[in-house]
């Protein structure tokens, strides 16, 4: 069975779906859980750094925008979204997050995403 570990995503806050202007996008994951599950996967190791690029696109849209990336995570991986240059509607926003791993010499990667449906009225 799978651990959620994340991404989490929480810009400006957990609730907060409808965006103006500018919105700061921000996710997290929970190291426990991910080193949980990849031990039942049968990995193990410490997350050694982790990246989050950021996506949107019209809902019902196939193609995504690539909003921005960051390697911050004491920020949160942190990203400013200018909604500004949008049509106002409905939106998905995708977090994509990898952590790399490390046991011994051993280095691998592994992603989850988050998908939120938000709201853009300029």
């Amino acid at each position: 069975m799978s651990i959620n570990w994340g991404p989490y995503f929480i810009v400006p806050s957990e609730t907060l779906k409808t965006f103006s202007c500018r919105a700061l996008l921000r996710e997290t994951f929970d190291e426990d859980l991910l080193k949980k599950e990849l031990k039942e996967l049968g990995y193990e190791g410490d997350p050694i750094r982790a990246t989050n690029p950021w996506y949107c696109r019209e809902k019902g849209a196939e193609t995504w925008i690539k909003i921005g990336e960051s390697a911050e995570m004491k920020d949160n991986f942190a990203v400013s979204w200018d909604t500004t240059m949008l049509v106002n509607g409905e939106y998905q926003v995708l977090g994509l997050m990898h952590v790399w791993v490390k046991k011994d010499s051993r280095e691998f990667v592994v992603a989850r995403e988050n998908i939120v449906d938000v709201v853009v009225e300029n």
